[in-house]
């Protein structure tokens, strides 16, 4: 299976999004924080924001909503041009229900999991959804370090979706870059979620291409 790279705007200049986005070009989702300042501890855009950058990416949105009551706001991420939304498990009421309504949208519904949530309730769910993101460092902020621990989670996940038949893609989100991509490959992970690694380096679509080249090597 392909390694997909998604570069996380929340390192991007939020003045120069558009350039922001036209640079990772050659990336395959553009991953978008939405942060409510309740279930995380931070603020950044909401949908009228989110709209506009969907309208302006040049790859599909990869929506990673950090709220609280993601059953009521979820669906109009959809609505608003994302191709590929993820809940929280943690602050999701009734995550099936939601998840089939966000297919239902015709999105791609994802459900992440902090790094202390254990996967194994969500396993015999895992039809019902498109992706499982396991977060790697605690969600928030950009910048953090790559949490090992979370490694064995991400194997268990892996070995469940083999067992299952089931294309279920697996993301990681935290602390990726060149010294950590070949670990979560390893363990199973097919979608990488990087930020400052891209955003950060002087050339960002070389760095996309370095970052795919080591996961590839790797993706199970």
């Amino acid at each position: 299976m392909p390694a997909r790279i998604a570069p996380s705007i929340l390192s991007a200049d939020f003045v120069n999004l558009e350039r922001d986005l036209a640079a990772i070009a050659s990336a395959d989702l553009a991953h978008v924080d939405v942060m409510d300042n309740h279930f995380v501890p931070n603020l950044t855009l909401g949908l009228p924001i989110f709209e506009r950058i969907a309208q302006v990416s040049p790859v599909p949105i990869d929506a990673h909503l950090m709220i609280e009551d993601p059953d009521r706001w979820a669906p109009a991420f959809a609505e608003a041009g994302a191709a590929s939304v993820t809940f929280h498990a943690e602050a999701a009421t009734a995550p099936v229900r939601l998840a089939r309504e966000l297919r239902g949208r015709g999105v791609r519904a994802g459900l992440a999991l902090r790094p202390a949530t254990p996967v194994e309730p969500y396993l015999d769910l895992l039809p019902e959804f498109d992706m499982i993101l396991v977060m790697t460092v605690e969600p928030g902020f950009g910048g953090q370090s790559f949490i090992e621990g979370t490694l064995p989670k991400i194997r268990r996940t892996r070995e469940a979706v083999g067992a299952s038949g089931q294309d279920v893609w697996i993301q990681v989100d935290g602390g990726v870059s060149r010294a950590t991509i070949e670990r979560a490959a390893d363990a199973g992970a097919d979608v990488f979620v990087a930020g400052s690694a891209v955003y950060g380096a002087e050339n960002i679509p070389e760095e996309i291409a370095a970052l795919r080249e080591l996961a590839a090597a790797h993706v199970h």
